[in-house]
């Protein structure tokens, strides 16, 4: 962690954080984090593939941890972040990269892998497959009180945060993301009620861990971050052809609750993924949750470097 440099570029009209561990001569690998993550949330797995002989960066994406806010947040979606890692890779002289991405990281993976395949060495998706773009359809099968779609609701989750500070906010989405359970609320209750002032951490993430996201979404608030991804996702893209032929590896932790999302385990296991990406590997890891690198990074860096090492040229 010590050897993690820290920088900012100006790209876009925004200034930029990055983090970076790595010889400049390497091949470069990309992490892009999801909600509520930030750069730190790859802190594991840069070291890693640092030590196997790999250039890591891991930004804040805009409206994140140390990085400049967009200067609209209406108008804010996830092409911005696609455009925004194109112009660090420009600026900083990057030809070609692997992908990591979690979460709502791997909607602007996959629309950069479709835009810019030569620039793409290979894709990592932690948790999420590759799926045609558009608002999926588990937003209707599921009840009122699924998070998601209170999140998307204007105003809703910013009153319910807003009776928090950062950190505990951090703090509950956590605890919630690691359960099995997909979280939803009752009708009487908003999503931050769900936990317990007295639930414990999970035993993977320190109270040190949740100061520095405490700290981080202290700065930067939750507005951005509430915009992109859950109120961004009817977003639409000029991509003619959704299949990305790129090599792709899928981890799968099997106690993710998003593998309970409606039609995604299925989607999964029926081979149907594969329609959209055609050069799919996917591993499972057994007790692994919706946080698996921070969960069980020796097992999930295994399964990066491995893919590193099979596709890097």
């Amino acid at each position: 962690m010590d050897q993690i440099v820290h920088k900012f570029v100006e790209v876009n009209g925004v200034k930029l954080h990055l983090a970076e561990i790595g010889s400049q001569s390497s091949p470069v690998v990309v992490f892009l984090h999801g909600f509520p993550e930030i750069w730190y949330s790859w802190r594991h797995q840069m070291v890693a593939v640092a030590n196997a002989g790999y250039r890591a960066i891991a930004p804040d994406c805009r409206g994140y941890g140390l990085s400049d806010p967009p200067p609209d947040t209406e108008k804010f979606g996830f092409s911005d972040l696609v455009d925004d890692l194109l112009a660090i890779l420009d600026s900083l002289g990057i030809d070609k990269i692997s992908i990591i991405a979690k979460d709502a990281g791997t909607r602007p993976a996959n629309l950069f892998t479709l835009r810019y395949p030569t620039r793409v060495t290979g894709v990592i998706s932690l948790g999420i497959p590759h799926t045609p773009f558009g608002p999926p359809e588990f937003l209707k099968e599921l009840p009122e009180g699924f998070y998601i779609n209170r999140w998307r609701e204007s105003g809703r989750a910013e009153a319910d945060f807003g009776r928090f500070d950062a950190k505990t906010v951090v703090r509950n989405i956590y605890i919630l993301f690691s359960r099995t359970e997909i979280p939803i609320a009752d009708e009487s209750q908003e999503i931050m009620d769900i936990v317990g002032p007295s639930t414990p951490l999970p035993p993977w993430f320190t109270e040190e861990d949740l100061s520095v996201y405490g700290a981080l979404y202290e700065k930067s608030g939750f507005l951005n971050p509430l915009k992109v991804p859950y109120r961004s996702m009817d977003e639409e893209y000029d991509i003619t052809d959704p299949v990305i032929k790129n090599p792709m590896l899928l981890i799968v932790g099997e106690k993710d609750y998003f593998f309970k999302f409606p039609g995604v385990e299925g989607f999964v296991k029926s081979g149907m993924v594969k329609h959209f990406a055609t050069n799919l590997e996917i591993e499972y890891v057994p007790e692994g949750s919706h946080f698996v690198q921070e969960q069980f990074p020796d097992k999930t860096n295994q399964l990066i470097i491995a893919f590193l090492h099979k596709h890097s040229s």
